[in-house]
């Protein structure tokens, strides 16, 4: 039974139904449902829940796309910008890849990313990656608040004057989500190594 599906062919199917029902609908009985099969055939592939909602997060970040700025600022920037877009395209996205974080479930490739620039740039590797921690968590933070507030909208549970009109609603506009992230830079920008 594990033959007729495989890794790939689950992670879309959660992936589905996370867009369609956020993390709620990602019960490991109702992944098995779309496939027809029960649940242990998808223990074959992932060990745990857990393992598999890595795997998704993984999934998901692994559409992050590369970037090609001028500065690093612009690199990291770019990258921000890419992470923040790749997670809003999906119901829940930040708090599944948070989630993941958090547990230090997944892929560190992105946590790498942001490090390894910041250390071309001239960052000790001790603030290097300790930047890079807070881009994620801002990042993370700032997208999860984002989808929960729109979420919030949809369901009615705000008004739409909450969303448009007022600090909140501004609050969550990609120009404040770049200007946090300058200020994060600029305060990693004071702290470079001058050799």
């Amino acid at each position: 039974m594990a033959g007729t599906i495989t890794r790939a062919d689950i992670l879309g199917g959660a992936l589905s139904l996370l867009d369609s029902g956020g993390l709620p609908a990602l019960a490991m009985r109702r992944i098995a449902a779309e496939f027809g099969v029960q649940q242990s055939a998808l223990y074959w592939h992932f060990n745990s829940k857990q393992e598999l909602l890595a795997g998704l997060a993984d999934h998901i970040l692994d559409h992050v796309a590369a970037v090609e700025g001028a500065t690093w600022q612009e690199r990291i920037t770019d990258l921000s910008l890419s992470l923040r877009t790749e997670l809003l395209a999906h119901k829940d996205g930040a708090e599944l890849v948070a989630t993941a974080f958090a547990f230090k479930l997944g892929s560190k490739a992105l946590f790498r990313s942001f490090a390894d620039e910041l250390s071309r740039a001239g960052l000790v590797p001790e603030d290097a990656e300790t930047a890079a921690s807070v881009l994620l968590h801002f990042v993370l933070g700032y997208t999860t608040n984002e989808q929960q507030h729109w979420q919030a909208a949809d369901l009615g549970a705000i008004s739409g004057e909450d969303t448009l009109d007022d600090d909140l609603g501004r609050q969550f506009s990609t120009d404040r989500f770049v200007r946090g992230v300058a200020l994060i830079l600029a305060g990693a920008h004071s702290r470079l190594n001058p050799t």
